[in-house]
């Protein structure tokens, strides 16, 4: 399925293979299966994780560095969504982020305070970066 909204995202990580790891697992399940590599700006590997019409790019800090802490409320990437097609989906989602070595910080239940029929879990990659699983099943076509 192709996307006319965001195409990809590229996250900088600390362990290139760990975050690599952790993505694949958690997201092939639910469609992103497919991996390629390209080489980055500055000569290092980036590799696109692709899901249904869009994809997240892992690129190793330098020197795996990471000694600065991430700060969701500066200027920069707050958090990122994947949408999935079901609740179950996203439940399933929360078991692998726990299973990997991620932290749940909240979910899997129905937002309220969202659009209708919002359905997800937050939780915390290997770099503290905050990720969403949601689903929407009334929202999206069958």
């Amino acid at each position: 399925m192709r996307s006319t909204g965001v195409h990809h995202i590229d996250l900088v990580v600390s362990d290139l293979a760990r975050s690599l790891m952790f993505y694949r697992s958690l997201l092939a399940p639910v469609g992103w299966t497919e991996a390629t590599e390209i080489l980055g700006e500055r000569g290092e590997t980036v590799t696109y994780l692709w899901g249904p019409g869009s994809s997240i790019g892992l690129r190793a800090a330098p020197d795996g560095d990471a000694s600065l802490p991430v700060d969701r409320y500066r200027v920069g990437l707050h958090h990122i969504a994947l949408e999935v097609p079901t609740r179950a989906d996203v439940d399933a989602c929360a078991v692998r982020v726990i299973e990997l070595g991620g932290l749940v910080t909240d979910g899997p239940r129905a937002f309220t305070e969202y659009p209708a029929d919002y359905y997800g879990v937050f939780f915390r990659d290997p770099d503290d970066l905050k990720i969403e699983i949601v689903s929407q099943e009334a929202r999206i076509p069958v």
